[in-house]
């Protein structure tokens, strides 16, 4: 029997209704028929699936595989100018430093003098003259050779009044002072003259950095327009996915997570794009290496050596492609953070 006697500390009466909770252990309810509880199997719990957190950016796209594309172009065309104008000042230093070494004198027929003892006495004044390592008489058959390409077969150097030179190799380690070997000669051997390149020299450092000033113009623009491309398809990857950004943007996410996968999509793309261009660009440098002898002897082989050298791009050119690679790849990433920041911007 129940008690109905009201609480003296609470005034309060007790509550008749029967108490219809689940007995915790075991999961059974009271029966209300009055014939004891049933025990009934427990309520199972409908467990959260894992959630599986997809990319803002979709990864495969058309505008994707386009901007990687543009990459592998931008890479490949930057990496061939490096490595040209690579070779060109390598080889414009390589030129530079022989002709550094030499110094030539020229002694012109004149009409009552004896040519060979002429060249005779200038020889012996350069080998006594201090600085001076070795002395060189280049002969007729030399001449002949040097003037073969311009002249021809056939011809006779005594009917010519071709300067006869004598080449002289300067001394590394002792100083060498060409006036006064001029003045020597100037009054020994008076149809003589002394040439230390010096003209010669300052030609080839201007072909160099001619050569250094265009390649990196054309670097820059292939930069810039590397920049263009990245930032039009990260403003087009912006407006492909704006619903979501602004979605992100106002329900609290800040935007450097929006930016941080902006970024790691578009790096991804710089890598693969890099990758591809600068691959490409060390495998023609490679292939130029391994064709160059077969050329070796040509006009067009000897005119490329002239002006590149041996068509080896070094060690340190490919290190270069490299780096340039891994740079574009990296710049595509900061560009396209930047036009997100200024795209998130707009949307306030």
């Amino acid at each position: 029997m129940m008690d109905d006697r009201t609480d003296l500390r609470t005034g309060k009466r007790p509550d008749k209704r029967p108490d219809l909770r689940p007995d915790l252990r075991t999961g059974a309810r009271p029966d209300l028929r009055g014939d004891g509880a049933v025990s009934v199997p427990p309520t199972t719990v409908a467990r959260t699936p894992p959630r599986i957190e997809a990319p803002i950016v979709p990864g495969e796209s058309v505008p994707g595989q386009a901007l990687i594309a543009v990459v592998a172009i931008m890479t490949f065309l930057a990496s061939l100018t490096v490595g040209f104008v690579m070779m060109v000042q390598t080889t414009a230093a390589q030129w530079e430093s022989d002709i550094a070494r030499e110094v030539t004198i020229q002694v012109k027929p004149q009409s009552g003098r004896d040519l060979q003892a002429d060249i005779a006495r200038a020889a012996a004044l350069a080998k006594g003259y201090a600085g001076v390592a070795d002395v060189h008489v280049i002969d007729k058959a030399e001449a002949m050779g040097l003037l073969e390409p311009w002249l021809g077969t056939g011809l006779s150097l005594d009917n010519l009044p071709i300067p006869r030179l004598i080449v002289l190799q300067i001394s590394a380690d002792q100083a060498f002072e060409p006036a006064g070997l001029q003045q020597q000669l100037h009054d020994a051997v008076p149809p003589s003259s002394l040439d230390d390149h010096r003209a010669f020299t300052e030609r080839m450092r201007t072909m160099s950095r001619t050569a250094v000033f265009a390649g990196m113009a054309i670097l820059a623009l292939v930069i810039a327009a590397t920049i263009l491309s990245v930032t039009f398809a990260a403003r087009g990857a912006m407006a492909g996915n704006r619903p979501i950004i602004e979605v992100l943007h106002f329900t609290g996410a800040r935007d450097r997570f929006i930016a941080r996968h902006f970024q790691r999509h578009f790096l991804v793309l710089g890598l693969k794009g890099a990758a591809i261009g600068g691959c490409g660009a060390i495998l023609i440098f490679l292939a130029m290496g391994l064709l160059n002898p077969l050329f070796r002897g040509t006009a067009g082989g000897d005119e490329s050596a002239a002006l590149f050298g041996a068509l080896a791009l070094g060690f340190k050119g490919y290190v270069a492609v490299v780096v340039q690679a891994a740079a574009i790849a990296a710049l595509t990433a900061l560009t396209s953070r930047h036009a997100v920041y200024r795209t998130l911007a707009a949307i306030e």
